[in-house]
């Protein structure tokens, strides 16, 4: 993924609906469902995780946090709590939710509730990896917290060709960071 000015774009998520549909199953990332508040800060500041999953938000700030979310999928509020201490919140609707902290104003953070396994977030190159789809047309869905577009998605059709491996540049028109 790359800006208006070519410059790439990191926390994009990635999701796709492969040709031959999605494998039944449980949805299992190789990354933690944890959300941790340091320095803070929400890390990492956007987080991919299927739908059911239980999202846990450790504290290890010597502040205390009140994490909350307004968005429609998971509108939830997890009250005072301390340095290294834990809390959790499952997510059982997909879509994009954006995390606050009730005390300190300037943390973000947000979860993509995917209902699919192959999803990935981009890195600081611009880059997301997915593997194991099956040739065909698939449906990308790219999401990103500053993308300028409905609900901050943009869908892309990509052929995936026999030998599975399919690039493509995409280009985000961003809002400007607050």
């Amino acid at each position: 993924m790359v800006d208006a000015a070519g410059r790439p774009v990191s926390d994009a998520v990635v999701s796709v609906r492969p040709a031959g549909g999605i494998p039944a199953g449980p949805i299992r990332f190789p990354w933690p469902t944890t959300m941790i508040q340091q320095n803070v800060a929400f890390v990492p500041h956007v987080l991919i995780v299927p739908v059911g999953a239980t999202v846990r938000f450790p504290n290890k700030d010597k502040v205390r946090h009140h994490v909350y979310s307004f968005s429609r999928p998971a509108k939830f509020e997890i009250k005072l709590f301390g340095q290294d201490e834990t809390r959790s919140y499952t997510f059982k609707t997909p879509g994009a939710v954006a995390v606050g902290c009730n005390i300190h104003d300037q943390m973000t953070g947000f979860i993509k509730v995917v209902e699919t396994p192959f999803a990935a977030k981009s890195d600081a190159a611009g880059t997301a990896r997915i593997t194991g789809m099956a040739t065909g047309t698939a449906q990308v869905t790219i999401w990103h917290p500053l993308l300028r577009a409905k609900d901050n998605e943009l869908v892309v059709n990509v052929p995936i060709p026999g030998s599975g491996a399919a690039s493509k540049t995409v280009p985000l028109t961003l809002r400007a960071a607050r």
